[in-house]
């Protein structure tokens, strides 16, 4: 929280966003909350892998040890962990990291939301990185954390408190969605077509 703004409002405002632009856009969608009541991030990621095909978006904004800090940046995981159980679910640096190959779809829908957040906001680009967050660290489908600004930044706060600034925040993940999802649907016609057999 910062002067009276809270972090759990801005991003639960943002997902409300993302969630109606995204279906109008032919997504299905799944909140992990849609009200104020908190959620273990064990729960978060295991509302995604019980899901047959997802693709998980999880909403941040963050906080600088230097008020200067500023923009927007889209992380993902370069390996999952094994499914969580037991004591490592309450703790998840006890997990160990398997030996899956390197996220390259998560990497790619990073890439695609913080291109679409940089030209929707004209914040100031912080790029994408690989950090193994808990909740996209246990997703097994494509996952992404944005962190949307800094609450610790004079300026991203009085933008984060307008509607219209969260409304391009959510327009603009919202296309990273949609080119993520035309990039996958050309992938899998050429796999469909190199995989096809003569008669």
């Amino acid at each position: 929280m910062r002067n009276g703004v809270m972090e759990k409002d801005l991003t639960l405002d943002v997902a409300r966003r993302v969630d109606r632009l995204a279906r109008a856009n032919g997504f299905s969608t799944l909140m992990t909350r849609n009200d104020d009541e908190w959620i273990s991030l064990a729960a978060r990621a295991s509302t995604a892998n019980r899901e047959r095909e997802c693709i998980f978006i999880s909403i941040h904004f963050d906080e600088g040890a230097r008020a200067e800090a500023s923009g927007v940046q889209t992380f993902y995981a370069v390996r999952q962990h094994s499914k969580p159980t037991g004591l490592s679910s309450w703790l998840p640096f006890l997990q160990t990291v398997s030996d899956t190959p390197n996220n390259f779809e998560s990497q790619s829908l990073a890439g695609f939301i913080q291109t679409s957040l940089v030209a929707g906001t004209q914040a100031f680009n912080r790029g994408t990185r690989a950090q193994q967050f808990y909740v996209v660290a246990n997703v097994r489908h494509p996952a992404v954390l944005i962190e949307g600004g800094f609450l610790s930044n004079n300026e991203d706060l009085v933008k984060l408190t307008t509607e219209q600034y969260r409304q391009q925040l959510a327009a603009a993940i919202t296309e990273g969605l949609v080119r993520y999802r035309e990039i996958a649907n050309q992938r899998q016609l050429t796999l469909a077509v190199g995989t096809s057999t003569p008669e």
